[in-house]
């Protein structure tokens, strides 16, 4: 047996009958669940437990006995180290096939719901889709140096990467690069954290064309990811708790010109970040703004933003879940449209080409103002307007205040929309339809069961998003109808699921 990490005791045989939201492995040992690391459904495994507790154990699987037909080769050879990525053993239409069975559990399991329409899930490339990243850093001196990367997969220790095949080719390039660069550097103690954003520069966006074809005619078609030679504009985000000394800087700069990026230092917050030099090792002046961004082609909107704001990490992707989104709310012209939890405008400003008028509410101010902005270069201040408001604490009032909509968009982070659910679902007045982009299907199937069971809407159609290939996360799109005929909310114990 080799050796394992934690291994406690001797080894076990089980078979595995399905994976957890976690890409483990779940088997059964002794009556005792088993979340087996490395194992797929359908195989039969000889692992070691690495984990005990009351409920479950948790093991590593070291010998596969009876192979599953969806296995592959990982192709990075940091798989199972690295906490990047958790499926890349997995062939990528059995990743969204799982993905999509997740989500049904979810809707089912905490909901209590089922779609009256499975949308067919969005999928895209499988590799070098990664345009955000935040790699740590650390000092290791007993494994050679400086460390720049992701965490090892359930620790907190750096992992020892050279390569990385869900980020462009350009950023994967240049990892070994950076450790060379930190190492020189005097605060290299004190650079715990690099923020990865990549996007395309003012030129290529003019260039970009429209994902094309009908989003809900199959698998969704995305263009193939560019930037594997030389056309993202990359920013990096140095972490630094000192300043650098002038010849840190001097290293930084020539680093900048050498590898095309542009270099941004953060002392603090996220709204501390300041722009360092420009992808030529120019030094910034003043105020200086990125060049980062991304083209929503089909609507004739640019989307600028900071290397800091949040965008969504698979930009590819992202432009065939808008076009859906889009057609899924379906606005009609003369129509109010809300978008919830907007961001930078994302799903507001494609609205505002079909709506009337589109409101786009944001918890940060920072974004709602960035929002405003976006608005403004694309010729849609007239017929957009953004709030600053905490939708985790959404009343009735506040709602009632903002006047009718005729549709709503949500897409929240994985807390979910609970207190908009329950807003949405006392009101008398109900929106036409309701679009819910989550990236949480737990959350998801909570705030569904409230729109259901409490408000009288219907879950028309809901579908999976491989948002992030390789790893097990689960993005989703759901659509909500009011119902007429609403039925009361049963309990786990009145209805179980058909098979």
């Amino acid at each position: 047996m080799p050796e394992i990490r934690g291994a406690i005791g001797e080894p076990i045989v089980v078979d595995v009958g399905s994976l957890d939201l976690e890409a483990n492995g779940v088997a059964h040992h002794e009556g005792k669940v088993v979340f087996v690391r490395g194992a797929l459904p359908g195989e039969r495994v000889r692992a070691a437990i690495v984990r005990r507790k009351p409920r479950f154990d948790v093991a590593q699987a070291f010998e596969v006995l009876r192979e599953s037909h969806s296995r592959v080769a990982p192709r990075c050879p940091h798989f199972g180290v690295c906490g990047g990525c958790s499926m890349q053993h997995l062939e990528p239409r059995a990743q969204l096939a799982i993905k999509q069975r997740a989500l049904e559990d979810q809707l089912w399991h905490i909901g209590r719901v089922r779609p009256g329409t499975v949308l067919r899930p969005i999928a895209g490339p499988a590799w070098g889709y990664r345009y955000r990243a935040r790699l740590s850093v650390r000092n290791v001196p007993k494994k050679g140096g400086v460390l720049v990367g992701f965490h090892e997969k359930g620790s907190s220790y750096v992992a020892d990467m050279r390569e990385c095949h869900v980020l462009p080719g350009r950023m994967s390039d240049m990892l070994l690069p950076l450790r060379e660069l930190v190492g020189s550097l005097s605060l290299r103690e004190r650079l715990p954290q690099i923020e990865v954003a990549i996007g395309e520069s003012p030129l290529d966006r003019g260039r970009g064309a429209g994902p094309g074809g009908d989003p809900d005619a199959g698998p969704a078609p995305v263009a193939t990811t560019p930037g594997q030679g030389g056309d993202l504009l990359i920013a990096l985000v140095l972490r630094v708790l000192e300043p650098p000394t002038d010849e840190d800087r001097a290293k930084l700069l020539a680093f900048a010109a050498r590898e095309r990026v542009e270099l941004w230092l953060q002392p603090k917050g996220p709204d501390s970040i300041r722009l360092l030099c420009t992808r030529d090792g120019a030094p910034a002046a003043g105020d200086a703004a990125s060049q980062l961004g991304y083209r929503l082609a089909e609507f004739g909107v640019d989307m600028p933003y900071r290397p800091t704001d949040f965008t969504q990490v698979n930009h590819r992707i992202n432009e065939v879940l808008v076009s859906r989104a889009l057609r899924l709310l379906d606005p009609q012209p003369g129509e109010r449209i809300a978008d919830l939890f907007c961001g930078l405008g994302n799903f507001t400003l494609p609205l505002a080409r079909r709506a009337s008028e589109v409101i786009g509410i944001e918890g940060s101010p920072v974004l709602t103002r960035r929002a405003q902005e976006n608005a403004a270069v694309n010729g849609l201040a007239g017929r957009t307007a953004f709030r600053t408001a905490n939708l985790f604490e959404l009343t009735a009032e506040a709602w009632s205040a903002l006047g009718r909509f005729d549709r709503v968009l949500i897409d929240p982070p994985r807390e979910g929309a609970l207190e908009v659910a329950k807003v949405l679902s006392a009101d008398p007045v109900k929106p036409r339809r309701i679009v819910y982009v989550s990236c949480n299907p737990a959350t998801l199937a909570r705030d569904a069961a409230i729109l259901v069971h409490q408000g009288g809407f219907a879950l028309k159609a809901a579908g999976a998003v491989n948002m992030f290939p390789q790893t097990s996360h689960v993005e989703s799109i759901a659509v909500f109808e009011p119902d007429p005929e609403p039925r009361q909310r049963c309990s786990p114990a009145e209805e179980e699921p058909t098979q």
